[in-house]
C-alpha cells in the first residue's frame, strides 16, 4: 500500500493523523464562540438560543454539506474548492470566477485565523496572572506567531507526528469540562430543541445579527474538505463524531456555566476558561495554545497547498515552491509565507485584542463556502442528481449561508473590510494573472514544426556555425505535437543561430487530476529532433529538470537516443554532451495600442512579474544550464504611424 493510500485507508493512525490535520480551526472555536455570542448581561434566553444555534449549525452546516455530501466530490481523493472547480471547470468559463472568489476568501481567512487562536489561548493568562498587560499578551501571541512561521521553512515531519495525540488530548479535554458543568444543570440540553435557535433568530431584538458571532463555530468546515486527500473521507466521517461530540459537549457546558451566572454581567471573562478549577487553569492555558498553534499550523499549509493549486490553475504567479521533507503533498512557499506572517503581525497589531478580531473573522470565511455550494451544485448536475434534489440543496444552503453572509455584514465596518480587503487584494492578483494566461494565450503565434524540421537538421551539421550546445532544450507551450512557437524558431535560427546536435521541445500539460505522471515522447527527426509531452497533476511538482533527465536515461536504455558527446575527441570516450535549456521570457513592448482593459491588465501582470522568481526557478531547472531570452509581447501594434518624409 503506498504512502498515500495508508493515510486514507481507516485506520487509528489515520484518525489519529486526521485529529492533528484538520480540526484545528473547528476544534479551537471554543475559545471564543460564546464570548461572543454573550457579550455583556447573560440572559437565559440569548444562552439557549445561542447554544441551539451552534447546535443545529454544527449539524447542518459541518456534519450534513461538508462530512456527508462535500466529501463525496472528490478529485482523486483529492478535496477542496480548486480540486472541485477543476473537476467542473469545463462546464463553464465563469467558474473560474467562482473558484478565484472562493480561493482568494479562503487565504484571507489564512491571516485572521492564527492571531484570533492564539490570543484567545495567551488571554486566559490574565485569569492566572491578573498584572499580565495587553501589551504583554500582544508581544507573545506576535513571538509565537513569528517562531511558527520561521520554522517552516523546516518542514513539519516530525513535529507534526505529534499533532494527532496533542488534539486528541484537546478533544478530551474539552468533553471533560463540558460534562463537569452540564451534569450541575442538565437544563442546558434543552438547547438542543430548534425552537430556541428559531426564537433567538425571530423574536429575540438584534437576534438575527447573533449569527455573525455564531458562525464562527463552523469557520473551520472548509478545512474538512480541503485535507480529504491527506486523511481520506472514511478517517474524517469517524474522527468527526468524535470531534463534534466534544465540542458539542464543550459549549453545552458553558451554556450551564452561563445559566448559573443569569442576570449578570460578563465582564470580560471567558467562559471557556471560567469552566476549569483554578488548579487546572495554567495547564489549560497551556493546551489550549498549543491546540490554538496546531490550528494556526494548519491553516498555514493548507495556504501553501492552496496556492501550489492555484499556480498550476494559472491562477496565481508562477512563485518559488520549496518541499522540505520526502512526504508527500508537504511543501513551503517562501512568498506566502512573508505575506502571511506580515498580515499575521499587523492583524495582532491593529486589533490587539481576540475580541476586536470576532468582528473581522468569518465574513471572508462565508464567502468560500457559498463559493463550495455554487461549485457543488455544478458537479450534482453534472453527476446527473434528480433536479429537485440539487434544487432543494440549492435552496437549503444559499438560504442558510446567504443569512450567515448578510449576518457577518454587520462586521464589515467594525473590521470585517480587513478580512475582505485582503481577500479583495488577492483576489485582484488571481483575476490578472488568469485574464493575462488568456491573453498571452491568445497572442502567441504557433507554425507548423515539420516545414523547420530539414532547416534544423541542417543546421546540426553545419560545422561553419559554432556549437551553441550539444543538447538544447526548450519549453513550449504549444498543445500539439505538430506545432512550435513561432518566437521559438526566431530564436533559433534569426536572434543568434543556435546550432545543437539534438534539439528537444518540452511541453508540460497540467490535467485535472492530482497526481498524474505520464510523459509521451515523439521522435520528430531521427536522431535530431525530439519532443516530450510531460501531464502532471496539479498538485505534482513541477520539477521538469528531474523528469527529463529521467526520461533521457529511458530513451538511452532502450537505445532510442545516442547523447554521447558529437566532439571526435569527445566522442571516443563516450563522454555525455551537454545539457542547456533556453527559457523565453516575454516583456510588454512598447510597440503597442491596447484595449483600455487588457492594457490595465498586462501593466499590472508584468508590474506583479518583477517581484517573483523566475519561470526556469519555478519548473526546478539547473541555473547553471539555463539561458533566458527576452521576448515582446505585442498585443496590438499601432495601426497607423503618422511620419513625414524631409527632402
Amino acid at each position: 500500500m503506498d504512502s498515500k493510500h495508508s493515510h486514507t485507508a481507516i485506520s487509528g493512525a489515520g484518525l489519529l493523523i486526521a485529529l492533528g490535520i484538520i480540526y484545528g480551526d473547528i476544534g479551537t472555536s471554543p475559545l471564543y464562540v460564546m464570548k461572543a455570542i454573550v457579550p455583556a448581561l447573560i440572559e437565559p434566553r440569548l444562552v439557549l438560543g445561542g447554544i441551539s444555534c451552534v447546535i443545529w449549525t454544527l449539524t447542518l452546516q459541518t456534519t450534513i454539506k461538508y462530512v456527508l455530501l462535500t466529501l463525496n466530490a472528490d478529485n482523486n481523493g483529492e478535496g477542496g474548492i480548486f480540486s472541485l472547480y477543476a473537476l467542473v471547470r469545463r462546464r463553464g468559463a465563469w467558474l473560474s470566477a467562482v473558484a478565484i472568489i472562493g480561493g482568494s476568501a479562503l487565504l484571507a481567512d489564512g491571516v485572521i485565523t492564527p492571531p484570533i487562536s492564539v490570543a484567545s489561548a495567551i488571554e486566559g493568562l490574565k485569569q492566572v496572572y491578573p498584572g499580565l498587560t495587553q501589551n504583554m499578551v500582544v508581544y507573545i501571541v506576535i513571538g509565537i506567531i513569528s517562531g511558527l512561521f520561521l520554522l517552516q521553512s523546516f518542514g513539519t515531519q516530525i513535529v507534526g507526528k505529534a499533532f494527532g495525540p496533542i488534539m486528541f488530548l484537546w478533544f478530551t479535554m474539552l468533553g471533560v469540562l463540558g460534562v463537569s458543568w452540564i451534569v450541575q444543570d442538565p437544563a442546558i440540553l434543552k438547547a438542543f430543541n430548534p425552537y430556541y435557535a428559531y426564537d433567538l433568530l425571530v423574536n429575540y431584538p438584534g437576534g438575527f445579527w447573533l449569527l455573525g458571532a455564531v458562525f464562527l463555530c463552523t469557520t473551520g468546515a472548509e478545512a474538512l474538505y480541503s485535507d480529504l486527500g491527506h486523511c481520506g473521507k472514511g478517517n474524517i466521517r469517524i474522527s468527526w463524531t468524535f470531534v463534534k461530540t466534544a465540542l458539542l459537549l464543550n459549549y453545552l457546558g458553558q451554556g450551564a456555566w452561563l445559566l448559573s451566572h443569569q442576570g449578570q454581567q460578563l465582564g470580560g471573562r471567558n467562559p471557556f476558561y471560567e469552566l476549569m478549577p483554578p488548579w487546572f487553569l495554567l495547564i489549560g492555558i497551556g493546551i489550549a495554545t498549543v491546540a490554538a498553534i496546531i490550528a494556526s499550523q494548519a491553516l498555514i499549509t493548507g495556504s501553501f497547498t492552496l496556492v501550489a493549486e492555484a499556480i498550476r490553475l494559472n491562477m496565481w504567479p508562477k512563485v518559488k515552491l520549496n518541499y522540505p521533507t520526502d512526504v508527500k503533498g508537504q511543501l513551503f512557499v517562501p512568498s506566502m509565507n512573508r505575506l502571511l506572517l506580515i498580515g499575521c503581525i499587523g492583524v495582532v497589531l491593529f486589533f490587539r485584542e481576540s475580541s476586536n478580531m470576532e468582528a473581522a473573522y468569518g465574513l471572508a470565511i462565508t464567502l468560500t463556502m457559498l463559493m463550495t455550494t455554487v461549485l457543488l451544485v455544478t458537479w450534482l448536475r453534472a453527476k446527473r442528481v434528480a433536479r429537485p434534489l440539487v434544487i432543494l440543496f440549492a435552496l437549503v444552503y444559499g438560504l442558510i449561508e446567504g443569512s450567515f453572509l448578510i449576518a457577518n455584514l454587520v462586521k464589515f465596518p467594525h473590521g470585517g473590510w480587513v478580512s475582505l480587503a485582503i481577500g479583495a487584494s488577492l483576489m485582484g492578483v488571481m483575476y490578472v494573472w488568469l485574464k493575462a494566461y488568456y491573453i498571452k494565450r491568445r497572442l502567441t503565434d504557433f507554425v507548423k514544426l515539420e516545414p523547420y524540421v530539414e532547416g534544423l537538421k541542417r543546421l546540426s551539421d553545419d560545422e561553419s556555425i559554432p556549437k551553441y550546445s550539444t543538447h538544447l532544450v526548450f519549453l513550449t507551450g504549444a498543445e500539439r505535437s505538430s506545432e512550435i512557437e513561432q518566437k521559438i524558431i526566431y530564436s533559433i535560427f534569426q536572434k543568434r543561430p543556435k546550432r545543437a546536435d539534438i534539439y528537444w521541445f518540452i511541453h508540460v500539460e497540467t490535467t485535472d487530476e492530482p497526481y498524474t505522471m505520464e510523459y509521451k515522447v515523439s521522435e520528430v527527426a531521427s536522431d535530431d529532433v525530439f519532443r516530450i509531452t510531460f501531464r502532471l497533476g496539479f498538485r505534482v511538482q513541477q520539477r521538469i529538470n528531474l523528469y527529463f533527465r529521467k526520461v533521457v536515461e529511458d530513451l538511452v536504455r532502450n537505445k532510442e537516443v545516442d547523447i554521447t558527446s558529437r566532439y571526435e575527441s569527445l566522442s571516443q570516450r563516450h563522454i555525455t554532451g551537454d545539457f542547456r535549456f533556453v527559457v523565453l521570457e516575454k516583456f510588454l513592448s512598447v510597440e503597442n495600442d491596447f484595449p483600455t482593459q487588457e492594457k490595465l491588465v498586462m501593466q499590472a501582470y508584468f508590474y506583479i512579474k518583477q517581484f517573483i522568481a523566475s519561470e526556469d526557478q519555478y519548473f526546478g531547472l539547473d541555473t547553471s544550464s539555463v539561458k533566458v531570452e527576452k521576448v515582446p509581447l505585442v498585443i496590438a501594434p499601432p495601426r497607423e504611424v503618422a511620419l513625414t518624409r524631409i527632402r
